[in-house]
């Protein structure tokens, strides 16, 4: 009787997850999402360890990176502002080429030794990374350093989920180191190769008290529409050319890097590699992905990216753009680029395809620039 009693009086504690259904409880890790979480929540209990494998939405974003302070130091112009131009042509196409090498692949790419880090790097901690336990961990040989910092690829982190339909990737910051007052954003999709991009570019970028939609029309159409002759006399051609290879080039080491995820995660419905920057976004569908493994990509032979080929462009310029949020644009570019031999099955310049590619306010603009003047140009594959 007494033990009876103080069951009642102390009754055991119950655990309000255990009358969960596991179906709601991958709903709640479906909405978590981040792959750090999802591992700590793994080491909660059995069940969740279980379960976690079965999340079909996960976001990993990368919070370390090596630092190119170097590299970019052995670039001749990469930090003198004083030499013109030219010396910012060349910290934007050495920007796009090394930066993809050093904090892509430095991610993406295979597993790298510890004492390839700077001592000051700050970096998670391999357990707050993996889904597995930290006896997991060892026996998969994971490099540790001293200070506990291990570096994992994608391929390591999501191989414990095995019913991932929707993955998203963050990098720390874009490829591209340009100016704090220039604006550069870049989409791709890619199936085995290049499918299109939109680039949208501004020399500088400004705010002004909100204007209405009629003082808009008029800051748009106050030209012809044409480009005018100092665009090709002051570099700003031949600068917009720069902005369009580099987006190319971090595309295309992005794409060539997802490779062994895609491969190993054939549930995959939809992919997306992006930066906290919002500078480029990368997307792949469930066709695109498909295509991928069954169709193997062509990789440049310079580097570790995927060629990129022929392509037909299509350019939008206005010397002075103002977006009803009050932004204005000086010297805004848009380029819509599709491979050559897909050229005809798309139309570019319905504004639907090329003005979704953005974020608000930018696919404002977007929008607003296909309806002047289009200029096509071509490139080789390279």
């Amino acid at each position: 009787m007494s033990s009876d009693l103080t069951s009642r009086i102390h009754p055991e504690p119950v655990d309000h997850f255990d009358t969960l259904p596991d179906s709601l409880l991958l709903i709640i890790f479906n909405n978590i999402a981040d792959v750090k979480t999802l591992g700590r929540c793994s080491v909660v209990s059995k069940r969740f360890h279980n379960l976690i494998p079965q999340t079909e939405n996960v976001v990993v974003r990368v919070d370390c990176v090596i630092s190119d302070d170097d590299a970019a130091s052995t670039v001749p112009g990469i930090s003198d502002k004083s030499r013109g131009p030219f010396a910012s042509l060349a910290r934007l196409v050495f920007g796009g080429i090394v930066k993809p090498i050093l904090a892509i692949w430095q991610f993406l790419g295979p597993k790298r030794p510890s004492f390839l880090s700077p001592p000051s790097s700050s970096c998670s901690t391999s357990s707050a990374l993996s889904v597995g336990g930290k006896a997991e961990e060892d026996e998969e040989g994971g490099e540790q350093s001293g200070g506990g910092v291990t570096h994992h690829s994608p391929t390591q982190v999501l191989k414990n989920f095995n019913e991932i339909r929707y993955l998203k990737i963050e990098l720390p910051s874009g490829e591209l180191g340009i100016e704090d007052d220039v604006l550069l954003k870049w989409r791709a999709d890619f199936g085995s190769t290049l499918d299109n991009c939109v680039i949208l570019g501004a020399s500088s970028v400004t705010h002004s008290p909100i204007v209405t939609s009629e003082s808009v029309c008029v800051s748009v159409n106050d030209d012809n529409g044409s480009i005018p002759e100092s665009f090709y006399t002051n570099g700003g051609l031949k600068l917009r050319v720069v902005w369009t290879i580099s987006s190319l080039i971090a595309a295309s080491a992005r794409h060539y890097l997802l490779q062994p995820i895609i491969s190993e995660h054939k549930t995959l419905d939809s992919l997306v590699l992006t930066d906290a920057e919002r500078q480029g976004v990368l997307c792949m569908n469930k066709e695109q992905l498909e295509e991928l493994r069954v169709k193997p990509l062509s990789a440049s032979s310079a580097s570790k990216r995927t060629l990129v080929p022929a392509l037909n462009m299509k350019l939008w310029y206005a010397p002075y753009l103002e977006l009803p949020n009050g932004s204005v644009l000086k010297g805004a570019t848009l380029v819509a680029i599709r491979p050559s031999e897909q050229t005809g099955q798309k139309e570019v310049s319905d504004g639907s395809w090329v003005g979704s590619a953005f974020e608000e306010p930018y696919g404002t603009a977007a929008r607003m620039l296909v309806k002047r003047r289009t200029y096509c140009l071509e490139m080789n594959s390279f």
